[in-house]
C-alpha cells in the first residue's frame, strides 16, 4: 500500500501562511469605515467586512454592523453566536479612538476572519486605515472606485 504524502510535504511546516498577493477595498468602504468610526468617536466602532477571496486576492466590497455590538471607550465586540450564516464575511474593521493604529494583543486573539481594518483617529484621509493579517503583520491594499 503506497500512502499519498504530496499534501504532508506541501503543507509540513509550522509557519505555514496563506500567500495573499493583493488586498482591493471598495472607495464606499473605506467611507463607511471612516465615517462610522467618526460617528462613534470617543468609543470604538466595529464592523464586519464583506468580500470574496479571488485567487490570491482579497476582494473587500462592503461592511455591515454586526448584530448587538457593543461599542466601548477602550474597546468593541459582538456576539459571535449572532452572527448570521455568511461566508462573505471575510473580517473586521474597528477603531481606535487613540489614533494608534497598530492592534493590540487583545486585537490578535479575538480576530476574527482572514483581514483585520484598523481606523485610527481623526478618521479623515485613508491613511488613517490600516489592514493586518491574524499575526499583526501590516497588509497594503488597493482602493478601487
Amino acid at each position: 500500500m503506497q500512502i499519498d504524502n504530496s499534501f504532508k510535504e506541501e503543507y509540513h511546516h509550522s509557519s505555514f501562511k496563506p500567500m495573499t498577493k493583493q488586498i482591493k477595498i471598495k472607495l464606499n468602504v473605506i467611507d463607511s469605515m471612516l465615517t462610522y468610526a467618526f460617528s462613534s468617536h470617543p468609543r470604538e466602532s466595529i464592523l464586519l467586512l464583506r468580500g470574496k477571496i479571488k485567487k490570491n486576492t482579497i476582494e473587500i466590497e462592503s461592511v455591515m454592523i454586526p448584530p448587538l455590538s457593543i461599542h466601548g471607550e477602550s474597546f468593541s465586540s459582538f456576539p459571535m453566536h449572532m452572527l448570521p450564516l455568511d461566508s462573505s464575511i471575510i473580517g473586521t474593521a474597528h477603531s481606535h479612538p487613540s489614533g494608534l493604529v497598530k492592534p493590540s494583543l487583545e486585537d490578535l486573539l479575538n480576530c476574527y476572519g482572514m483581514v483585520m481594518a484598523i481606523v485610527g483617529y481623526p478618521y479623515q484621509y485613508e491613511r488613517d486605515i490600516k489592514m493586518f493579517n491574524k499575526e499583526g503583520d501590516e497588509l497594503s491594499f488597493i482602493i478601487e472606485k
